[in-house]
């Protein structure tokens, strides 16, 4: 057994135990792999070992390894967790079932737009920058939820559902907070939320996805 698959069960289990201990149904929160840089022949023992749903952070990295994978494993579900470029929009809704990071009006109009043209309809969510991080991509807390109706009314987006990273230097409870309420504000169901540091918090706090890469496939 792989190093990786050591720790994909480790992680399985505590996300287990977090979902017991918050009262929560077992298998209420998606586990989504973070695979970013890591090769087809590193992530395939994790695929082998039953894990179904993998998050990637660039197109061009994903579309050099996962169209082989999707191919060899036809149920697996690939996530995009970095910021989306609105020139990549045609291989991003092309490749991936979910798209975690719109954030802006030009990407929605682009998905839409390709999505249109492709016939495709991958899950969609839309990232808050709950830090307020000048740095970091995702739409200010005050105006995610009239984005989110914009989307729909707008651009003709479903939106399923909110995605954040908080500060890595700060308590990431109140974000998760905050991004639980701005999805109930907004109508949607799903927090994607929590990463390999912090995942058992967010679930406590309602993540429906936990993004995990270190705590499964080690450094980078």
């Amino acid at each position: 057994m792989s190093d990786a698959v050591q720790r994909l069960q480790q992680v399985r289990e505590r996300i287990a135990a977090a979902e017991k201990e918050a009262a929560r149904q077992t298998g209420d929160v998606i586990l989504v792999a973070v695979s970013k840089t890591f090769s087809a022949d590193d992530i395939r023992p994790v695929i082998e070992a039953g894990q179904r749903t993998f998050g990637e952070n660039r197109v061009q990295e994903a579309t050099s390894k996962w169209p082989a994978l999707k191919a060899e494993f036809p149920d697996l579900e690939l996530h995009l967790i970095g910021p989306l470029q609105s020139n990549k929009a045609k291989e991003a809704v092309a490749l991936f079932d979910a798209i975690e990071t719109v954030d802006r009006e030009k990407i929605a109009a682009a998905l839409a737009a390709e999505m249109k043209k492709q016939a495709k309809a991958p899950k969609l969510y839309v990232q808050v920058n709950t830090g307020s991080e000048p740095q970091k991509a995702g739409i200010e807390p005050r105006e995610a939820v009239a984005f989110v109706a914009r989307c729909r009314d707008v651009h003709g987006l479903a939106i399923e559902g909110l995605m954040c990273i908080p500060p890595a230097d700060e308590n990431p409870g109140p974000h998760f907070a905050l991004l639980e309420k701005l999805a109930r504000e907004a109508g949607v169901d799903k927090l994607s939320m929590g990463m390999s540091g912090d995942y058992e918090l967010a679930v406590r706090f309602g993540a429906t996805s936990v993004r995990v890469g270190s705590a499964i496939f080690g450094s980078r």
